[in-house]
């Protein structure tokens, strides 16, 4: 079984993130998975969610992901998402405003976007 795997992050508009890891771990609509090297092949669909990736040097990357596939085979993981920001792009004190914003308008896909760039960011 080889030690790490390589790991695809792309958004519609850009390349999140590209390197090798240890560990995925991804909300899919069948729930959370972690993938790890040598897992089955598996195609799913992603949920909004943070995205955590141990790094094979020992670090963590995390993501706010909104929807889109994840795909794993033969040690290389894609993770294909509408919307990607890694925790360190986001900024807190607008992703804060933005959950406000969407409570008190009652707009639950914004409020759901806001508390997924949140949670990333709480967990870098």
């Amino acid at each position: 079984m080889a030690a790490e795997l390589h790991v695809e992050m792309v958004a519609a508009d850009r390349q999140v993130w590209s390197g090798e890891a240890t560990l995925v771990v991804a909300r899919t609509t069948s729930g959370d998975i972690g993938v790890m090297p040598g897992h089955q092949p598996l195609l799913g669909v992603l949920e909004s969610g943070p995205v955590t990736i141990r790094t094979s040097d020992g670090g963590t990357v995390v993501a706010a992901v909104h929807g889109g596939f994840i795909s794993f085979a033969d040690n290389k993981l894609s993770l294909l998402a509408e919307i990607a920001e890694l925790s360190d792009e986001i900024d807190v004190q607008r992703a804060e405003r933005a959950l406000e914003r969407a409570k008190a308008e009652a707009d639950a896909s914004a409020e759901r976007r806001a508390d997924v760039r949140l949670r990333a960011v709480a967990t870098r």
